[in-house]
């Protein structure tokens, strides 16, 4: 009986164990004994007894010349193995699917390649006039909202050499016609936290909204996106279609273990 309680209820001990676990974690850095048991929310005296078990189990570690903690070898493997394991474009198809249920929209992911984004998979909607995505299609920085998105974040030695070519291009609107243009166009994508084509769009008649996803390194790993007729397709910051774009990229970085702010380029 006592067995059958306890496995429905868990083992205690080991929760409060997960718990300075996850206060070292969320520390970001190597952290004093009293560092650690205010983020866990205990004594000292009492992390001080669970932190000499994880260091037993290899899962902490104590440099002897500081007296700090951290995470340990064992610790360590256990991530290193997890994401091994997680395959980010299998978790993106699944939220683009849940995203196109959601809002009967085209959804669609894009990962970073050699010569910029690229269509990896698309969901089509249950409408009578939709957009079509075709996989493997490269996208343009400038001229998608997907481009965008991944200009913003990504490293400016990456993304430069693409730009320069692209702001040669004699159709560009008036706005976006220098490198000072694209700065500031790509600072408001980071602060926004995605971009939208604003009219502007290689396919005429269509719009796009797009955000990043990003991996436990906090950098830029994929986008997703969603593409609808123009006048029939709501991209306002307000909007059903542009919360859940977001929403979803924030669950998936969430999942691939992003923490904290994501990387500046």
């Amino acid at each position: 009986m006592n067995d059958e309680l306890e496995g429905k209820h868990g083992v205690q001990s080991l929760e409060i164990g997960m718990s300075i676990l996850r206060a070292m974690v969320d520390g970001q850095r190597s952290m004093m004994l009293k560092e650690i048991a205010a983020k866990a929310g205990m004594p000292a005296s009492k992390a001080h007894r669970y932190l000499v078990s994880l260091i037993r189990a290899g899962l902490v570690d104590q440099d002897p010349m500081t007296s700090r903690y951290d995470l340990g070898t064992f610790a360590l493997n256990i991530g290193l193995v997890a994401l091994d394991r997680l395959d980010r474009v299998r978790l993106g198809l699944n939220a683009i699917a849940e995203m196109r249920d959601e809002i009967n929209q085209t959804t669609a992911l894009a990962v970073w390649a050699e010569q910029g984004p690229v269509i990896v998979r698309w969901e089509r909607p249950r409408r009578p006039i939709t957009v079509n995505v075709i996989t493997g299609t490269a996208l343009e920085l400038l001229a998608s909202a997907t481009g965008r998105v991944f200009a913003a974040w990504m490293p400016k030695k990456t993304v430069a050499p693409l730009l320069a070519r692209e702001l040669k291009a004699p159709d560009l609107p008036p706005d976006l016609r220098t490198r000072a243009d694209v700065e500031v166009l790509l600072a408001k994508v980071r602060a926004d936290g995605y971009a939208t084509t604003d009219g502007y769009h290689k396919v005429p008649g269509v719009e796009a909204v797009a955000a990043p996803v990003f991996n436990f390194k906090n950098e830029i790993t994929m986008a997703v996106l969603i593409v609808g007729v123009q006048g029939m397709f709501d991209t306002s910051p307000d909007g059903k279609v542009v919360a859940c774009l977001k929403r979803t990229a924030e669950s998936l970085s969430l999942r691939l273990g992003c923490h904290g702010e994501p990387k500046q380029p």
